[in-house]
């Protein structure tokens, strides 16, 4: 869809927040306010749109947002909005606000309500936020940076303790369908293993074997990182334990990762990708998703965006052993 004339848009944050999202919405804003267009921020995602929580937004609405992590718009999941009445609904909504177009900011899910949207003739503009970082058109996405830094940090804490009792910990980080934050924090934090639902795995070769052979180097504790797709963290640490005699304990670290200020490499990709968002939307287009390759900002079409695919980095996947032992 192109060649629309577009004066009034409306944000919205969608699914999982993820750091970074605030910069979003603020670089949206602050865009369409320069442009001399009219824009409202849309509260709690699609739900909030089938309720018209909306508000027109200024530049003082997004003031003192840029450093904040979650999502001053809220976000929500609306299985209301899934279903076509919900589609046709949500677009009688925004044409009665005299709203011509909406950038969202989310995962899959979201872009499939985006492309619904556009379809029923609300042009739409996706922009990747998830720190799953698991957007197959786009090499990164808005959040994964400061989710791999909350990480290591834990984990880092999580070692001293591990090493003053000489111990295993399993560490469990979020990725039900993606393995990104694992392989990423596992190179960091010098796992000796990172267990992921895209790549198969034996556990007594590639866990249990390594502790054993760095045993006998002299090492005493050890790092597993596991994405919690892959299964029960609890009984992963008991296997270790029982095959290797190490004290092993399993840590998961849960939704502390969605949160926190995001890194400076968040907050600026998540800038580029409103600001040019709301140019799409400007210059009459919609159906498209944001994404970024090779540092450089780009865009697809909305249904081609979702056919991608990502595969995971089998490199980096065995740099993790690698360089472990």
């Amino acid at each position: 869809m192109e060649h629309l004339k577009v004066n009034t848009i409306g944000v919205l944050t969608s699914g999982g927040d993820s750091p970074g999202m605030n910069a979003a919405v603020r670089a949206v804003v602050r865009t369409a306010l320069g442009e001399n267009m009219r824009v409202y921020g849309i509260r709690f995602g699609y739900a909030g749109l089938l309720e018209n929580d909306m508000v027109e937004m200024n530049m003082k609405s997004v003031s003192d947002c840029l450093q904040r992590g979650g999502t001053i718009l809220y976000t929500a999941r609306s299985k209301e909005f899934a279903a076509p009445e919900g589609v046709e609904k949500a677009a009688r909504i925004l044409r009665q606000a005299e709203i011509d177009g909406l950038v969202v900011i989310g995962g899959d899910g979201s872009f499939r309500g985006a492309r619904d949207l556009t379809a029923a003739g609300i042009p739409c503009i996706g922009i990747p936020g998830t720190i799953d970082n698991d957007i197959a058109c786009s090499d990164y996405t808005i959040g994964f940076d400061t989710a791999v830094n909350t990480v290591i940090e834990s984990v880092d804490k999580l070692r001293d303790t591990s090493k003053s009792h000489h111990r295993c910990s399993v560490v469990e980080v979020m990725g039900r369908n993606a393995g990104y934050i694992a392989i990423h924090a596992g190179i960091a934090c010098g796992a000796i293993a990172a267990l992921v639902p895209e790549v198969p795995f034996d556990i007594d070769r590639d866990v249990c074997d390594r502790i054993k052979k760095t045993l006998h180097l002299g090492r005493s504790h050890f790092i597993v990182m596991v994405s919690e797709g892959v299964g029960n963290t609890e009984e992963i640490a008991r296997y270790i334990k029982a095959q290797t005699g190490v004290d092993t304990r399993a840590t998961i670290l849960g939704h502390v990762q969605r949160g926190g200020s995001p890194t400076g490499r968040d907050r600026i990709i998540a800038s580029r990708m409103g600001y040019y968002a709301v140019k799409l939307l400007r210059s009459g287009f919609g159906g498209r998703v944001v994404a970024i390759r090779e540092d450089n900002i780009v865009d697809y079409d909305i249904d081609e965006a979702l056919s991608f695919h990502k595969d995971m980095d089998r490199e980096l996947y065995h740099l993790v052993g690698t360089i472990s032992i």
